[in-house]
């Protein structure tokens, strides 16, 4: 199978960790240095890198922290400060699971360095089944509506597809206002000569309406125990309209949260002017206000089926 370089966004050479600038994408490739956890942290509020990418930051910058520290009996404090830093850069995401998971380790006098590294392939390999997996649910001639980014994995479920002898083409939201869609899916889709087509956020009704469309494939950021998932703005209006036009509407999730519902998840509020302008070009008027909630959750009684991560 051919990967998309954001299927695994994220390595770590020696002492430096390096990172797929997808605020560059789809007109440069190039990797982002990060020398120490706060440079880590930062590339993580400023979406340098999302959704996998930052889960296999996050363990990253432990195995570089493990590297950096000589004095080993101060090591569970440094892990600590640092699990604290990671835990409060993004509040919709479940750092805190992965966090505590390190620090447990820790705590546990076993081979830290080992135990990250043995996490981080297997899931890779889980990724991979996921993809797999999905990939089940299609079928030849499939027209998949899908919302943001999930990490390289949608050219993997259309090889899959492909290896079956099923032909699927795909059509990819804007994703406003960073353009995960046109930007990172359309430009990881088409590179791996897949049919698609890019629309607005705001015409999936009548796309939808105009039977262009026969399945929904979005992620998930954080999933609730009751099967709630909180995804990128705009995923529950989706959800919405595809239970209106009977259209199957799946997700990749990964682990269950420790929230119980999807009341329980708090949603981020994105800075103004990541509404207000793009890429340093203003789009409103001076003065004008912005609301940018990162997130929102959409009920699990709209999911056809979760696609789980098995970790």
């Amino acid at each position: 199978m051919k990967f998309s370089p954001l299927f695994w966004p994220i390595q770590l050479k020696g002492k430096v960790i390096y990172i797929l600038d997808e605020t560059k994408l789809p007109h440069k490739l190039v990797y982002i240095k990060v020398r120490n956890y706060k440079q880590a942290c930062l590339a993580i509020k400023e979406m340098k890198t999302r959704a996998v990418g930052q889960v296999i930051l996050v363990f990253c910058i432990f195995l570089q922290v493990v590297q950096q520290t000589k004095d080993k009996k101060k090591l569970l404090v440094v892990l600590e400060k640092v699990a604290k830093a990671i835990n409060a850069t993004r509040p919709t995401l479940s750092f805190k699971f992965l966090t505590t998971m390190v620090l447990n380790w820790a705590k546990s006098n076993i081979d830290l360095e080992r135990c990250i590294k043995g996490f981080l392939e297997n899931l890779r390999h889980k990724r991979i089944q996921q993809a797999e997996e999905m990939s089940k649910f299609l079928n030849d001639g499939d027209a998949v509506l899908t919302h943001c980014n999930i990490s390289g994995q949608m050219p993997l479920i259309a090889q899959f597809a492909r290896k079956e002898n099923k032909w699927v083409r795909f059509y990819a939201t804007e994703t406003r206002p960073y353009l995960q869609g046109s930007r990172l899916t359309a430009w990881e889709l088409k590179r791996e000569g897949f049919d698609v087509t890019i629309i607005c956020d705001n015409m999936v009704a009548q796309v939808m309406f105009e039977g262009r469309i026969n399945k929904i494939i979005v992620g998930a950021d954080n999933l609730a125990q009751n099967g709630d998932i909180a995804n990128k703005v705009g995923t529950y209006q989706i959800a919405i309209l595809a239970k209106h036009f009977n259209i199957p509407f799946y997700v990749l999730c990964p682990p269950a949260s420790d929230a119980r519902s999807g009341k329980d998840i708090k949603i981020e509020i994105r800075p103004d002017h990541e509404l207000l302008e793009y890429q340093g070009v203003s789009l409103a008027p001076k003065g004008a206000k912005a609301y940018y909630p990162g997130f929102d959750v959409t009920p699990a009684n709209l999911i056809t089926k979760h696609i789980y991560l098995r970790i």
